[in-house]
């Protein structure tokens, strides 16, 4: 499998909510950067990252670019997150079932058809004004 195939399938195992499948795509020492907070290295950290994330938020990514350089081994994403905001994050606004439509991208490194490298951008400003209703 190639690193494109292998992103694909992780993004496909994403919208598919099949985070065992997503999962076993990773590196065990996977670099998880995430936009904001620490970095997060290895399997162990990454899962509980995905558990946490599934417990406040239902996303699913459309309009997918995906793209690699020529060693097929970094790749770059670029998709548009369509999301439901259920349990609050944090110290992020309240939740109560607010809607988002956002930009994003990441950038991951595949090795030996596991995802050794993942970063991932948005615009957490531009997020926070949706869920809070200030801006279209």
């Amino acid at each position: 499998m190639t690193g494109l195939d292998t992103v694909t399938h992780y993004y496909d195992a994403f919208n598919r909510k099949d985070w065992k499948g997503m999962l076993d795509l990773i590196h065990p020492d996977v670099r998880h950067d995430s936009n904001q907070g620490d970095t997060r290295i290895g399997k162990d950290l990454f899962s509980l990252f995905v558990e946490h994330m599934d417990n406040c938020y239902d996303e699913t990514l459309t309009d997918m670019t995906i793209m690699t350089e020529p060693t097929n081994t970094r790749i770059a994403c670029e998709f548009v997150v369509n999301g439901v905001y259920k349990r609050t994050d944090g110290d992020l606004p309240p939740a109560n079932g607010q809607s988002y439509v956002l930009p994003a991208g990441s950038f991951l490194t595949v090795a030996d058809g596991k995802i050794t490298r993942i970063t991932t951008y948005y615009n957490l400003p531009l997020w926070e004004s949706l869920v809070l209703g200030k801006q279209h």
